[in-house]
């Protein structure tokens, strides 16, 4: 198979995948947004947190939130927080108590009733999420999976999964970000518009 063969199986494939969404995922995926509006409305905030290139997404949520996606909406900063960006807590959490709690801690520390924790993983089975959601559902915050791969464990216990339709995970976190601005964007509408 040559370069432009790989690419375009790559980007027909991505496209499928992106497709499934509409039936797959819709229904949870404003489930989400209106979660969001409603614990963004009462002032409550979004903690992000996710792995390897789910983290980057987790960053990228974050900011889309606190500064603006939609340039023709001029509106505050909204309160959103990636758990994934502080070397120091992720380092000493890693070394100290363990990688899999560095999530739950912060979640522990930033945490509230009424916020809510968006945990991304492609696999469903990241036991630093997991562990997160746990205790997230003790504090009552409402837990969003943005998951792959069937959603794995992360399914069972997230009040909202949305769970992309394929076990591919380039696939997977290229409909994330999808999805992520789907989000983003309809969240900013209801509230601004």
């Amino acid at each position: 198979m040559n370069i432009k063969d790989k690419i375009i199986t790559h980007v027909n494939g991505s496209i499928k995948v992106k497709e499934r969404i509409i039936d797959h995922c819709s229904k949870d995926i404003e489930k989400a947004i209106l979660e969001i509006v409603s614990c963004f409305h009462l002032g409550n905030k979004l903690l992000i947190c996710g792995n390897g290139g789910s983290a980057a997404d987790a960053q990228h949520l974050a900011a889309e939130f606190v500064i603006r996606l939609s340039h023709d909406i001029d509106r505050p900063a909204l309160p959103a927080i990636a758990l994934t960006t502080d070397t120091s807590q992720l380092t000493a959490g890693g070394n100290d108590i363990g990688f899999e709690k560095v999530f739950a801690r912060q979640v522990e520390a930033y945490g509230k009733s009424g916020d809510i924790l968006l945990g991304i993983s492609t696999s469903g089975n990241s036991k630093n999420i997991l562990r997160a959601f746990e205790l997230a559902q003790k504090k009552d915050i409402r837990t969003i999976g943005l998951l792959g791969c069937g959603g794995g464990e992360a399914r069972k216990i997230c009040d909202i999964s949305i769970v992309i339709p394929s076990d591919n995970v380039q696939y997977i976190q290229e409909a994330h970000l999808t999805v992520e601005h789907i989000i983003c964007e309809w969240v900013e509408r209801q509230l601004f518009s």
